[in-house]
């Protein structure tokens, strides 16, 4: 009787081991920076320090009904993670939703019909067209990703603002309700961060619009992820996701007991502290690129 049961046991773990899929080949590093720093590859859970396998990320976020993942928009290792973190959830349970900031609602009609024809195998040969993908996302970087959310069962989702709609907030300055989104340390850190990006550029009188814009967006964001199928993905530039600034506090203000992780995807030799994040992975850096040169080129 022993031995039955021991060999039942053994046959159990057996099967159960086989029932489990590897999870798909991580990709190469295709940048050429910081290929020598001791955080590339990295994965840290920044909630306990922990330094975690892929495959431990992926059972981490696997059970979480939000996750938002933070890029760099020009990064092609961290779009390339973007994949294999899509194909590797879809493995570990199914998808119940992937948004992304790079689609606006009045493209969501199209994003429909080409996720209809590509799951009946007659995915447009022109997909970008299909789309009316915006030129200012790379295609090059975001076609891998589109691609293999069109097959897959879940929505892909629009998350993002259409342009007359920020026109329209820019213009009015469009106040959101108080809460913890519009804390004044909030919106000061914003207000730098919008300054810093444009160079010191910008006139002082057009930043209260600017940051409109910008909470408004990350508003957005937030109400389609309450709104869209769990488990949700959403992948948006890391300012969006940080949790001391962007859509994690519209979360709370939306829905206080609404559970979401957030993961940047950072470059080596960034600081990405748990007050911004729950967890980072370090992917090689690009080549640096002074762009406030060529944006004061232009604005003379």
């Amino acid at each position: 009787m022993f031995m039955r049961v021991v060999v039942w046991a053994a046959l159990a773990l057996l099967t159960a081991c086989q029932s489990v899929s590897p999870l798909p080949p991580l990709p190469t590093w295709q940048g050429h920076a910081g290929l020598n720093h001791p955080d590339l590859g990295v994965i840290r859970d920044l909630r306990s320090g922990a330094t975690l396998t892929p495959a431990q990320l992926v059972e981490q976020l696997a059970d979480a009904p939000r996750v938002l993942i933070g890029e760099q928009h020009d990064n092609a290792d961290q779009h390339a993670l973007q994949l294999w973190l899509l194909k590797a959830l879809q493995q570990r349970r199914a998808q119940g939703s992937v948004l992304l900031e790079m689609l606006n609602p009045e493209q969501q009609a199209k994003v429909d019909a080409a996720q209809a024809a590509s799951r009946a195998r007659q995915m447009p040969i022109d997909l970008p067209a299909a789309l009316t993908w915006q030129a200012g996302w790379d295609w090059s970087l975001y076609g891998p990703i589109v691609r293999y959310a069109l097959l897959q069962p879940a929505p892909l989702l629009a998350a993002n603002l259409d342009r007359d709609e920020i026109m329209s907030i820019y213009k009015a300055q469009s106040q959101l309700p108080a809460g913890q989104a519009t804390q004044a340390k909030v919106q000061e850190a914003l207000l730098a961060q919008i300054e810093s990006s444009h160079c010191g550029l910008l006139p002082a009188a057009q930043l209260p619009a600017m940051l409109a814009v910008q909470q408004q967006r990350d508003r957005r964001m937030a109400e389609r992820l309450l709104a869209a199928p769990t488990p949700a993905l959403l992948l948006a530039g890391a300012f969006h996701v940080r949790r001391d600034l962007g859509v994690p506090l519209h979360l709370q203000d939306l829905a206080p007991q609404a559970q979401s992780v957030v993961l940047i995807l950072a470059e080596v030799g960034q600081t990405v502290s748990a007050e911004r994040a729950d967890l980072v992975w370090y992917t090689p850096a690009m080549p640096e690129q002074d762009h406030c040169a060529s944006m004061r080129k232009a604005s003379r």
